[in-house]
C-alpha cells in the first residue's frame, strides 16, 4: 500500500482537481453556504483518498511539543483593552538566529505594548531573547543583552548590517521602531535614531535587510500597515458580537527603503549611517496595507527584488533594476491577486523552490474562507497561482492563516509547507462553526509530483497544539540535522516543536550551508546556493526577514534523501562572483567564505 504522500498522479485525491469556486452565499447563518459546501466537498475528497486504517497513522514527519522542558516562560500579550484596535491581532513575529556566535540558534520573541485603555499591573510587557544552552534548554538573557523593547512589536529582521561579524536586530512596532546593534560581547546597543532608521510613528509590518545595489552593505526595507489614530478608530459589530475592523477602514501607508551609507560610523545628531531613499527608489510611490515581506531574486537576474503581501489589496512585487531602483510588477507578473483575480487578506510570505526546477516559487497565506496563494514561478517574470491543483488550498481554506515557510522536514529533498492558523476574534465561535480562535497548525507534505498532502494528524503531538498562532520560525535548534519549529502564539506561551526525524530512525542525509561574505555583506544576504547531489539539484537563498513578519534560516538547509555524496556546492554572491566546492561530504554544516573555496567543513 503506497504512503499517502507518495500516491501516483492517477490516484491523486479528487479535491486536487480544478473547480470553479462559488462566490455567492446560498443562505444565512446556520444554513449551507457555498463556502461550506466547498469545504465539505474538499474534505470528503481528502478522506476518500486515505487508505483504510491510515487516517491517523504515524507519518515520517514527527514534530514533538517540547515547550515545557525548554525553560522558556515568555507569554505574549496583544495589549488589548477590549476596544479591538486593528494592530492587536497583527502582533507579532519571532526571530531565530545565533546572536553570540556559539553555534546554537537562539530565539527572540516580540511582545505587544499596552494600548489605550489597557491597565497593566507590574512591569510593562517586553520582547524577550532566549539563549540556546543546548538539548532544547534556553536561558532568558533579555535584560543582560539589553533587547527588552517595550514597544508594540509587529515585525522583526536580523542581519549584520555593519559587517562587524555580529548579527543585529531591527524591530518594527506600532510606534517608533528599534535597531539594536550587536556589541559582540553578548550585549546590544539601541542605535535607531543615530543610524537614521526610526521612520516615525507608524503601524509596522514585515521588514527585511537586503543589498539593493550590490555594494556589499545591507540596506533596509520597512513595511507599514495602515495609518491609524485612536480618534478615528471605530469598534465594529457583526451578528451582535464585537469584531476587529478591516484594513480598508483605514488609509494604506507607504513603506520605507533606507540606503546603507556603509561607513560604519554613528553620530549623536544627523542622519547616521542610513538615508531614506523611499521615493527616489520607487518604493515610496506605492501605498499599501503591508503584512509579510520577503526579498529574493525571483527572476534570476542576479539582484534582489522585494515582495510585499498587502491585506485586502493588490500585493506588490518590486522588481530591482540592479541599481536599487524598483518598479511594481505585481499585476503583470501574476502575484498581485489570486487565481480568481481577487485581492486577498495576504499575511505570510516565503520564497522557495518546491519543485526543484531552479526558480523560486512564492507562497502567501490568506484570511479565512480564502485559499492561500501558491505562485508557481514559470520563468520570464511570470507566475501562476496553483494552490487548488497542488492541494495546498483545501486543508487551509476555512481558517485565518499567518506564518508560513518552505521547510524539508523529512530531508527527502522536497520542501514541505508549514502554515500557522488562528482567528483574529476570540468570539468567532459564536458566529461560525467552521473555524475557531485557537486552532492546530497545518503541515503539508511535498509529494514530489507537484502536489501536497495534509499530514498534520499523522505528524506528532506538536501538530495537535491549539493556539492562535502568528509568526513562525524554522531552524535546527539542536544541531542534529533536521529543522525544528518555533511558533509565537497570540495571548499565550509559544510552542517549541522538536523534529524527531533521526530519533525515529531515518537514514536520510542532509547538508547545512553557512556563508561568510568578504567583499559582499558578511551575512551573505541575497546569496544563492546550488547543491548538486546526483540526480537531485536544489537552490536556496539567504533571506533576512520572511514569513509572517519573522526571521529565520540564516543557515541554509538541504535534505538529500538517500544520496550519500554531494557533487558540488555552488555559491553565487550578491553583486557578483561565484565559489564552487566539489566532492562535499553529507551530514555536516559547511562554511563557505567568499573567494576562499574550497571551504573547510565544520561540524
Amino acid at each position: 500500500m503506497p504512503h499517502l504522500s507518495r500516491l501516483p498522479r492517477s490516484q491523486a485525491p479528487a479535491w486536487e482537481r480544478k473547480r470553479k469556486v462559488p462566490k455567492r452565499e446560498l443562505g444565512n447563518q446556520g444554513k449551507l453556504t457555498a463556502h461550506r459546501i466547498l469545504a465539505l466537498v474538499l474534505a470528503a475528497g481528502l478522506l476518500a483518498a486515505i487508505p483504510p486504517g491510515r487516517l491517523f497513522a504515524q507519518g515520517p514527519i514527527q514534530l514533538h511539543d517540547v515547550t515545557g522542558q525548554t525553560g522558556i516562560t515568555f507569554v505574549h500579550t496583544d495589549g488589548g483593552s477590549g476596544m479591538r484596535y486593528i494592530m492587536e491581532a497583527m502582533s507579532a513575529g519571532v526571530a531565530t538566529f545565533d546572536y553570540d556566535g556559539d553555534g546554537l540558534i537562539d530565539v527572540y520573541f516580540l511582545n505587544g505594548a499596552p494600548l489605550k485603555g489597557t491597565k497593566v499591573d507590574g512591569p510593562p510587557p517586553k520582547n524577550a531573547l532566549y539563549r540556546n544552552l543546548g538539548s532544547f534548554r534556553f536561558e532568558d538573557v533579555t535584560d543582560k543583552a539589553g533587547v527588552g523593547d517595550t514597544g508594540h512589536g509587529l515585525g522583526v529582521a536580523v542581519a549584520d548590517y555593519d559587517n562587524d561579524g555580529y548579527p543585529d536586530i531591527y524591530v518594527s512596532n506600532f510606534g517608533p521602531n528599534v535597531l539594536y546593534r550587536n556589541q559582540g560581547d553578548g550585549t546590544f546597543r539601541e542605535v535607531t535614531r543615530a543610524a537614521g532608521v526610526d521612520r516615525g510613528n507608524k503601524v509596522g509590518a514585515g521588514v527585511c535587510f537586503l543589498d539593493v545595489d550590490g555594494d556589499g552593505h545591507l540596506d533596509l526595507y520597512v513595511g507599514n500597515y495602515v495609518k491609524f489614530s485612536y480618534e478615528t478608530h471605530v469598534l465594529h459589530w457583526l451578528q451582535g458580537q464585537p469584531v476587529y475592523p478591516s484594513p480598508l477602514d483605514h488609509t494604506p501607508d507607504l513603506g520605507n527603503l533606507f540606503r546603507n551609507h556603509g561607513d560604519g560610523t554613528f553620530r549623536d545628531h544627523g542622519d547616521g549611517t542610513f538615508r531614506d531613499v523611499s521615493r527616489e527608489s520607487g518604493i515610496g510611490l506605492h501605498a499599501g496595507t503591508g503584512m509579510g515581506v520577503v526579498s529574493a531574486d525571483y527572476d534570476n537576474d542576479g539582484d534582489v527584488d522585494i515582495y510585499v503581501g498587502n491585506d485586502v489589496m493588490a500585493n506588490f512585487l518590486f522588481q530591482n533594476d540592479g541599481s536599487g531602483r524598483f518598479e511594481d510588477v505585481g499585476v503583470p507578473s501574476g502575484v498581485a491577486y489570486d487565481v480568481m483575480g481577487s485581492p486577498q487578506g495576504s499575511m505570510g510570505t516565503d520564497f522557495g523552490d518546491y519543485d526543484n526546477d531552479g526558480w523560486l516559487d512564492l507562497v502567501v497565506t490568506a484570511y479565512g474562507n480564502e485559499m492561500p496563494a501558491l505562485y508557481h514561478n514559470l520563468g520570464n517574470g511570470l507566475f501562476e497561482d496553483v494552490a487548488r491543483e497542488t492541494g495546498v488550498g483545501a486543508p487551509t481554506f476555512p481558517h485565518v492563516k499567518w506564518g508560513d515557510g518552505w521547510v524539508d522536514f523529512d530531508n527527502d529533498g522536497l520542501r514541505d509547507l508549514y502554515i500557522a492558523c488562528g482567528d483574529l476574534d476570540d468570539n468567532v465561535h459564536l458566529r461560525k462553526d467552521t473555524t475557531a480562535y485557537r486552532l492546530p497548525n497545518i503541515l503539508l507534505r511535498n509529494m514530489g509530483n507537484g502536489r501536497f498532502v495534509d499530514v498534520s494528524r499523522q505528524s506528532g503531538d506538536g501538530m495537535a497544539v491549539r493556539a492562535s498562532s502568528r509568526g513562525v520560525a524554522f531552524d535546527d535548534l539542536d544541531n542534529d540535522g533536521d529543522v525544528d519549529v518555533v511558533v509565537l502564539n497570540s495571548r499565550d506561551k509559544p510552542t517549541i516543536l522538536r523534529n524527531m526525524l533521526y530519533e525515529g530512525g531515518s537514514k536520510n542525509h542532509w547538508l547545512q550551508v553557512r556563508l561568510r561574505g568578504v567583499k559582499t555583506n558578511r551575512d551573505s544576504v541575497g546569496a544563492r546556493v546550488r547543491v548538486v547531489a546526483g540526480d537531485l539539484v536544489q537552490i536556496d537563498e539567504v533571506h533576512s526577514g520572511r514569513g509572517y513578519q519573522s526571521h529565520w534560516g540564516s543557515r541554509l538547509h538541504f535534505g538529500l534523501g538517500s544520496r550519500d555524496r554531494i557533487d558540488r556546492v555552488e555559491v553565487r554572491w550578491i553583486g557578483g562572483g561565484t565559489d564552487v566546492v566539489e566532492d562535499v561530504k553529507v551530514d555536516q554544516l559547511l562554511t563557505v567564505t567568499e573567494g576562499r573555496s574550497p571551504a573547510t567543513p565544520r561540524r
